[in-house]
C-alpha cells in the first residue's frame, strides 16, 4: 500500500471504498439531546432525522481529535493524505493538521498533506478520488499535491435545503437575509466561496425552482466539465437527485457520475430533503 488516503465523516465515500484500506474515514460525533452519535458505520439516517425533528434544540457536531487523525496516519504507505471539511465551518482542518505534527515528531520522515477541501459533503468525496487518480497516475507525492490544490481551487459546491432550522440555529447562515422571508417558502440557493464559506447564491419560491436555479448556475460555471465528475449527495430524497443529475446531464457532458446518500454530519446540515451538488 504506497499511499492512504483519509477523510473525515462528513464526506461520504462509495460503498466499495469503505473496503479499500487504502481509505480510512475518521468520524465526526452528532450530539441531539445530550445524546452523543458517532458518525461511522453504525450511523442510522432514519433514526437520527427523527431524533432532530423532535428536538427543540438544535443538534451539534463535534470534529475527530489530534489523536484521531494521527492514529489514521500511523500505517505502512508512503504517502499520507488527509481531507476535511472546509476550515471556515469546522475544527477537523485544525485537528488534521495537529494529529499530523503529533505523528511527524515521532517519525520525521513520513510524508503527510493534509487538504482544506474548502467544501463539505461529496465535495470531500470527489477531492479524495482525485488523490487516487493521481497517485494511481503515478505521480510522486509533491505533484499530487499540487495536482490536488488546483483541482480544489476549481471545485464548485451548491445546496438547496427543504429544510434550514439547523444552518439557522447553527449560526451558519446568520449573513442570509432570505431566511426573514421563510414564510414565503423561499428557498435560498447556497454555494461555496473561494475561501470555503457559505454565501446566498439565488433564491427561488418552493424548492424546484430553486434546484432548476441551482443547476443553471452549476452548468454556467463548470470549466471544462469533460474532465469533470458531477456529484450529487442527497439527504433521503433519491428521487430528487436523480432529478438534478438528468438535468445536469441534459446540458453537461461529464466524465463520471457519483450520486450518494449524505452520511451523519451531511446529513445534520443537509436535513431531511436536501440536496449538494459538486461540480
Amino acid at each position: 500500500m504506497n499511499y492512504k488516503i483519509v477523510i473525515d465523516s462528513c464526506g461520504e465515500l462509495p460503498a466499495s471504498y469503505k473496503e479499500d484500506a487504502r481509505f480510512e474515514s475518521v468520524p465526526l460525533t452528532l450530539t441531539v439531546e445530550g445524546e452523543d452519535i458517532v458518525d461511522d458505520a453504525s450511523f442510522d439516517q432514519k433514526s437520527f432525522l427523527a431524533k432532530v425533528a423532535a428536538s427543540p434544540t438544535c443538534p451539534k457536531s463535534s470534529c475527530p481529535s489530534p489523536d484521531s487523525y494521527k492514529n489514521a496516519y500511523d500505517c505502512p504507505a508512503e504517502h499520507i493524505y488527509a481531507v476535511t471539511l472546509s476550515a471556515e465551518l469546522s475544527g477537523s482542518y485544525n485537528s488534521a493538521m495537529l494529529g499530523r505534527q503529533l505523528l511527524l515528531e515521532e517519525k520525521p520522515d513520513k510524508k503527510i498533506h493534509v487538504f482544506n477541501s474548502k467544501s463539505a459533503s461529496i465535495g470531500e468525496t470527489l477531492i479524495a478520488l482525485k488523490i487516487q487518480e493521481c497517485e494511481e497516475a503515478g505521480m510522486n507525492f509533491e505533484e499530487v499535491v499540487e495536482q490536488v490544490e488546483t483541482y480544489i481551487s476549481g471545485q464548485h459546491t451548491y445546496f438547496v435545503l427543504e429544510n434550514l432550522e439547523t444552518f439557522r440555529k447553527n449560526g451558519r447562515l446568520s449573513r442570509v437575509k432570505a431566511l426573514t422571508v421563510s414564510a414565503l417558502n423561499i428557498k435560498p440557493v447556497m454555494g461555496s466561496t473561494d475561501e470555503g464559506n457559505v454565501q446566498q447564491r439565488d433564491k427561488a419560491r418552493g424548492i424546484n425552482k430553486a434546484l432548476v436555479k441551482m443547476v443553471n448556475l452549476a452548468v454556467s460555471e463548470v470549466v471544462d466539465p469533460e474532465k469533470k465528475t458531477l456529484a450529487i449527495s442527497h439527504c433521503n430524497c433519491p428521487e430528487r437527485a436523480q432529478i438534478v443529475k438528468e438535468a445536469i446531464l441534459e446540458r453537461l457532458n461529464v466524465q463520471d457520475v457519483i450520486v450518494l446518500d449524505t452520511a451523519g454530519v451531511s446529513s445534520m446540515y443537509a436535513n431531511d430533503g436536501g440536496i449538494i451538488l459538486v461540480v
